[in-house]
């Protein structure tokens, strides 16, 4: 009995201290450590680890709901490139799966028709990065613009441009479905400058890049654009058959 009122009271004075998931877990480590006569380094570390375990968790949790990934997001592994005709070898999605170009505030371009897996494999290093710890927030152009024609109106698409000011990495989905106006231009190109050398995004789209003048609708702000984003950028053009259509149980969750 004293035991257990032992052992409450350093669960409750390790919750002051916010130590909370080694808290949960007192009892148990004190069990192990006593059945293995671990030396007192080796039960702390054990307790230590437990804890850091807890917090990576409990933060990849609160990263993965803050990104606003849809429903269809599935890990790298999922993606199998062989099935293009050309545009990305299994040994570059490897590469891109180490996150050297996220550490370097690189960017990545994803272009080619439909249904080629770019947005998965956008999402694919999505959750990598959030797996190792990095704040990512996911849009698709249309939600994107929206969200700054509304930033200043409205308080939830405020609160959410703020966090995509602050990620680490922006994935940025189907550039050239949608046709936007100059002012949604002009905000646009104003968020790629402020994110460049800081923030490392990802581009989706439909069109090349020689075609995205069409979209922005002005010359000079689109070369201007371009440049940043392609200063230090990976561009892949796919090619091959509709991975959509050869596997639509992929994608039965949009």
């Amino acid at each position: 009995m004293t035991q257990i009122v032992q052992i409450g009271q350093l669960m409750s004075m390790m919750e002051t201290f916010g130590i909370k998931h080694s808290a949960r877990s007192l009892a148990d480590q004190l069990d192990i450590a006593e059945r293995n006569e671990l030396s007192c380094r080796e039960f702390l570390a054990a307790l230590l680890t437990t804890e850091v375990e807890g917090r990576n968790a409990r933060k990849s949790k609160r990263n993965y709901a803050a990104a606003h990934f849809p429903p269809c997001a599935q890990p790298l592994a999922e993606f199998d490139p062989g099935e293009l005709a050309s545009g990305m070898t299994l040994s570059q999605l490897e590469q891109l799966g180490e996150l050297n170009w996220l550490d370097a505030h690189g960017n990545i371009v994803l272009a080619g028709p439909p249904g080629l897996g770019k947005t998965m494999i956008a999402l694919g290093l999505g959750l990598r990065a959030i797996e190792e710890g990095y704040t990512v927030a996911f849009e698709k152009m249309d939600s994107f613009v929206r969200i700054l024609d509304d930033a200043a109106v409205d308080r939830k698409a405020g609160f959410r441009l703020k966090y995509l000011r602050r990620a680490q990495l922006v994935i940025v989905d189907e550039i050239g479905y949608t046709p936007i106006n100059r002012t949604q231009a002009n905000k646009f190109f104003s968020f790629v400058s402020d994110a460049y050398e800081r923030t490392s995004m990802i581009f989706t789209t439909n069109n090349e890049i020689t075609q995205w003048v069409e979209l922005m609708g002005d010359q000079t702000l689109t070369t201007a654009m371009l440049d940043r984003i392609l200063h230090h950028a990976r561009c892949y053009s796919l090619r091959g058959e509709s991975y959509r259509l050869k596997h639509p149980e992929t994608f039965a969750g949009n």
